[in-house]
């Protein structure tokens, strides 16, 4: 059984690759490097929870009731509606109890200097209003599959 005292990657160390600033909103993660498509940015480590109850602003669901609540640096990645890394993990087939060890992935070619961003896809009732300023920003972080499931009184704000 898991508890608060897990942790995921415990080994790994913080990627110098990355670097924690502020951002208008708050701090954010930057490339120190550049990074191609599909290059593993850096691993996440932290505490895994395994509680259903468990949440937080920056807890990551990685299946069932298991949750991974992410250390710096990358704790302070902001949401974009259009992001250029997502988290990413792989099953362990031999063994479906083992915890994934989870990885931040780039999604297209990143410079050197650019905030690093992921897409929140909080649920409808999670929602909050999204200040990305994507071209395609859809004014609330919410998953898209979710976005015409947002309560009334969110629909009036946007």
């Amino acid at each position: 059984m898991l508890n608060s005292e897990t942790s995921s990657t415990a080994d790994c160390e913080p990627d110098p690759a990355v670097n924690v600033r502020s951002t208008p909103i708050g701090k954010g993660v930057f490339a120190d490097r550049d990074f191609q498509a599909h290059d593993v940015v850096g691993w996440i480590t932290g505490k895994v929870h395994d509680d259903p109850e468990y949440g937080s602003e920056y807890c990551i669901d990685i299946g069932g009731s298991i949750t991974l609540e992410p250390d710096a640096p990358f704790r302070f990645l902001n949401h974009c509606c259009e992001p250029n890394s997502q988290f990413t993990w792989d099953e362990n087939e031999d063994d479906p109890e083992a915890i994934p060890e989870v990885y931040l992935l780039a999604l297209r070619d990143i410079e050197a200097g650019e905030q690093l961003t992921i897409d929140y896809n909080w649920a409808a009732d999670c929602a909050i209003p999204c200040q990305c300023g994507a071209d395609s920003c859809r004014g609330w972080i919410v998953t898209l599959d979710e976005i015409d499931q947002l309560p009334a009184s969110k629909k009036k704000r946007r």
